[in-house]
């Protein structure tokens, strides 16, 4: 789910305030989040911070619920082709490396 889904049913519908009052209290273009609504446009660093100090919430939530969002659609996207070109090393090679091998 992208963020904006979770900005449109679960903030701004219960506030019941517009695409346009919620960019000017976050004090940013109306176009960002209408983009941000429609999933258009990724939540970046500094909306993630807006967001935080207007909601009370922490920015990185806002981050990480557009990593994943990023990462299942790329995974379904591009996963197959990486899958192809992309060997994993071996245990064995990471071990004799020194990487942690859970990560």
């Amino acid at each position: 789910m992208h963020p904006g889904e979770i900005l449109r049913e679960d903030v701004l519908a219960p506030l019941g305030m517009s695409a346009r009052q919620f960019a000017l209290a976050l004090g940013v273009p109306a176009n960002r989040v209408s983009q941000i609504l429609a999933s258009e446009r990724a939540v970046t660093a500094d909306t993630a911070l807006r967001l935080g100090r207007l909601l009370g919430s922490k920015p990185d939530f806002w981050l990480r619920l557009q990593a994943r969002y990023d990462l299942k659609t790329q995974q379904g996207v591009a996963g197959a082709e990486i899958a192809r070109e992309v060997k994993p090393l071996s245990r064995k090679v990471l071990i004799s490396a020194g990487a942690s091998v859970d990560v």
